[in-house]
């Protein structure tokens, strides 16, 4: 009996501890269903940017950019630099063998020389000695025309007396006139023996003659390359005894305190841009360092870019090259297109809106209130807060398990 009795004790005491535990459950289950798990930020003072980011290249500023390339085919006789090297005015760098070249100089000259001849000649009227012949021809029938003209007189006069025949003074008169056509002939032939055709042609000659010749001269000198300011070589893709052809790049030096950044903005990021917004550049290769720089010239046009991406190309001037940027490397873009200081901010995911009106749930305790805000600046991340808010308020940016955000709804902060 008394087993019974204990037996019996054991099992409602059991059944009052299990059910001891399900109230405390229950509890516990009532106190937490309703708390969101939430994520917040505080409204802070700070700075709102706005930026455009895009790629870019960097290149030297046209003005103290520097590339030779060979004048001719031939072989390279003298490298006298690396790459890297900063270099200053004057000093010698590449030199091609120019034998060849000095050979074309020399036959361009003398090819020269004879169309100045010509030139001149016919500017004259001949050469010295055309026109001494043509001298002692004009005096000679110079003379004949005179006798010619004195025999027709004399006979003339003997006409008269019946001395001579009407034949013999015929005769005469034919004799004169063939001298004076004669004599016209050759005064026309010195006072213009070449028209103009004859001298535009030999004008022409000439004008060749003398751009061949500058262009033997020009390639001669441009065989020796040297610095022609005080700059860093950044390419040079010879090597001495190397044979290059006419137009191959010889090398390419800079000044690279003076670069400037090519950058590809998408056609709709265009029109936030203007000149003179500070950039921000960064190159993957020295990612703890940045420059600085400002927009210089906007776009005239849109090009494609790639295949697919439509851009115009905007020139940025780097304002603190140091000399460690290098050209045609790829760098990263940041425009900041506008700029509020000290305003209260929070992240743009806080903010609401409704309609025309915006909103942020504002943790007061343990619990989500819904508060009115008025809005300003804003940009991907931020958004500036003009009323509604004050330093240092909380405010929720989401919930952790995607259940929506409402007003009077408890919550915790999930860190």
């Amino acid at each position: 009996m008394a087993n019974k009795q204990t037996r019996s004790r054991t099992a409602r005491v059991w059944t009052i501890t299990a059910f001891a535990l399900i109230l405390i459950f229950y509890a516990v289950h009532l106190m937490t269903r309703g708390s969101l798990p939430i994520r917040v930020a505080a409204a802070t003072i700070g700075d709102l940017r706005s930026t455009v980011a895009t790629n870019g290249k960097v290149e030297p500023q046209p003005q103290v950019n520097f590339e030779a390339h060979a004048p001719f085919s031939g072989i390279i006789q003298t490298v006298d630099a690396h790459e890297g090297d900063k270099v200053p005015a004057g000093k010698l760098l590449v030199a091609m063998d120019d034998t060849e070249a000095r050979a074309r100089v020399a036959t361009a000259l003398a090819a020269l020389k004879g169309a100045q001849a010509a030139d001149q000649a016919a500017q004259r009227g001949g050469t010295q000695e055309e026109r001494i012949s043509l001298t002692g021809d004009l005096q000679k029938a110079q003379i004949d025309r005179d006798q010619a003209q004195h025999d027709l007189e004399a006979l003339q006069k003997l006409q008269g007396s019946g001395a001579a025949s009407p034949s013999e003074v015929s005769a005469a008169q034919t004799r004169l006139a063939a001298d004076n056509s004669s004599l016209q002939v050759l005064q026309q032939r010195r006072t213009a023996r070449y028209d103009s055709a004859d001298l535009a042609h030999t004008r022409a000659t000439l004008d060749d003659a003398q751009a061949a010749y500058d262009a033997a001269v020009d390639a001669l000198h441009h065989a020796v390359v040297h610095a022609p300011f005080t700059g860093t070589v950044y390419s040079l893709p010879v090597s001495r005894t190397e044979y290059v052809n006419q137009g191959d790049r010889l090398l390419s030096m800079a000044d690279l305190s003076k670069l400037q950044v090519l950058a590809y903005f998408d056609e709709p990021e265009i029109g936030k841009l203007s000149v003179g917004q500070p950039v921000t550049i960064l190159w993957d290769a020295r990612p703890d360092e940045q420059w600085r720089g400002v927009i210089s010239r906007l776009p005239s046009t849109i090009i494609t870019y790639g295949t697919s991406r439509n851009v115009g190309e905007v020139i940025v001037s780097i304002t603190d090259a140091d000399g460690a940027l290098l050209p045609d490397t790829n760098v990263r873009v940041t425009v900041t297109t506008a700029s509020e200081s000290n305003v209260l901010i929070v992240p743009r995911d806080a903010v609401h809106f409704e309609q025309d009106s915006s909103f942020v749930y504002r943790k007061e305790g343990d619990s989500l209130h819904r508060v009115k805000v008025a809005v300003g600046k804003l940009n991907l991340t931020s958004v500036e807060i003009t009323s509604g808010l004050k330093s240092g308020d909380i405010v929720a940016l989401g919930t952790t398990n995607a259940q929506p955000l409402s007003d009077g709804v408890p919550v915790k902060v999930i860190q």
